[in-house]
């Protein structure tokens, strides 16, 4: 071994520390909000509604970071938005998943003009803007969560079923895929036991993305009013309602903000974590 071998390997076990820290710590942010929004569903300081706390009282006499301009408490608003932001974050990934992975699949196996075309239908739908769906979702139904996660869900499903439809093109292309296809394998024991298998942990990386991308999509159109309605306190509505009051009353805007960039940077590292631990091409490309 030389010594060129001994400086280039030698910095491996510190990148792995680093991917290992990157990983903890994205799991340490976004496991907290988590832990917020589970406590939410058993036990809250107040109830939601309940306005007996005084307009813009400060922090503390009982109230742990004072209440809004309604008099409601900050600290039962903000547990009840982690709560929304995380069911936002999950629905909007799961329809996300269920629609985009079907579809992707579908596109990959298809041929000729059917493939030209259900890409072309991918593109239409990625480059929609999700704030005019979730608009004509609210439309059709009314401006409750559900409207908000579905609009979503809807608009990166397309996200989603694009990359599937890579991936599972790349991987029909390995001569392990032949041989099992030319040796009769039908295409549901295909799909299941050599496509899945071999796209997940990209699929996995990219779906984490989404979960951050959703709850920032969920907290702008609860902002517009769009998402889940009063009493029920979103992050982007507590921001909306906040912003009139932030020179007297700063907590209100900067707690929901604040918990709002560290849900979405916790989701963010977990993501680049997985995908360092996950890939095996980006493993070996950075050990």
């Amino acid at each position: 071994m030389t010594p060129a071998d001994l400086l280039t390997r030698a910095p491996a076990p510190a990148r792995r520390r680093g991917r290992s820290v990157t990983l903890a710590v994205g799991v340490t942010l976004a496991g907290l909000i988590a832990l917020l929004a589970l406590v939410s569903l058993v036990w809250l300081p107040y109830a939601t509604d309940d306005t007996s706390g005084g307009r813009l009282a400060p922090p503390g006499d009982g109230h742990l970071l004072g209440t809004d301009k309604l008099g409601r408490d900050l600290f039962t608003q903000l547990m009840t938005g982690s709560r929304i932001a995380v069911e936002a974050g999950l629905g909007s990934v799961a329809i996300a998943a269920l629609i985009g992975v079907t579809l992707g699949v579908l596109a990959a196996f298809a041929q000729g003009w059917l493939d030209d075309t259900l890409a072309a239908f991918l593109d239409i739908l990625i480059a929609f803007p999700t704030l005019l769906l979730a608009m004509l979702v609210v439309a059709a139904r009314s401006a409750t969560l559900g409207s908000a996660v579905l609009a979503i869900g809807l608009a990166q499903s397309a996200v989603v079923a694009r990359l599937v439809r890579i991936l599972v093109k790349r991987v029909l292309a390995e001569d392990y895929v032949t041989a099992a296809r030319t040796s009769g394998t039908s295409w549901p024991r295909t799909v299941a036991g050599h496509v899945l298998p071999n796209i997940w942990p990209t699929l996995v990386v990219n779906l984490a993305l989404q979960f951050g991308l959703a709850v920032l999509a969920e907290a702008g159109l609860s902002y517009l009013g769009l998402g889940a309605p009063p009493p029920n306190a979103s992050w982007g509505r507590m921001l909306q309602e906040a912003q009139a009051t932030f020179t007297t009353a700063p907590a209100g805007a900067l707690a929901p903000g604040v918990l709002l960039v560290l849900l979405v940077v916790g989701v963010n590292l977990i993501a680049d974590g997985l995908r360092d631990t996950l890939d095996p091409a980006t493993r070996g490309r950075r050990s």
